[in-house]
């Protein structure tokens, strides 16, 4: 090995990098394009995970995902809320809880913007045969889980 070359591994672990700072650079456009902070984006984002996993949105998870204390996650929701973007609605199984829900129009605001990105993304799964995309999977899921169980979190 070339001394100026790094290892494989490393390469991947840079080249991830590449992709999640791209992906932060979308995120930060789809923001300034729509009069959104970045954290604005995330918050979409940790509600629209929570309802494809049938959890329950409360501020409490999203302050949780997002790491912010209680002031910040009302400031959020507050401003989602102002833009049209995220509905504040009672629990109907514990009336005192309440759930945040994402509005239609937000989704439509978000798959305008992120659609051909996602569609590019699935193009490239189509061109890997299922084992292909089973080790990227996995990949994926083992390093999600790294920075998700860094220590202090």
């Amino acid at each position: 090995m070339d001394d100026n070359q790094e290892p494989d591994n490393l390469q991947l672990v840079h080249l991830l990098r590449a992709v999640t700072v791209e992906f932060g650079l979308r995120q930060a456009e789809f923001a300034a394009r729509n009069g959104m902070h970045a954290t604005d984006v995330r918050a979409l984002i940790c509600l629209l995970d929570a309802a494809r996993a049938d959890e329950p949105a409360t501020a409490g998870l999203l302050g949780a995902r997002l790491g912010l204390n209680s002031a910040g996650t009302t400031a959020v929701i507050d401003r989602l809320e102002r833009l049209g973007h995220v509905e504040r609605i009672r629990d109907e199984r514990d009336r005192r809880r309440i759930l945040l829900r994402v509005e239609p129009a937000a989704m439509r605001l978000g798959r305008e913007f992120f659609g051909p990105l996602i569609d590019g993304v699935l193009h490239v799964l189509d061109d890997l045969a299922p084992a292909e995309q089973d080790t990227v999977r996995r990949f994926l899921t083992a390093t999600h889980a790294v920075f998700a169980d860094r220590p202090g979190h």
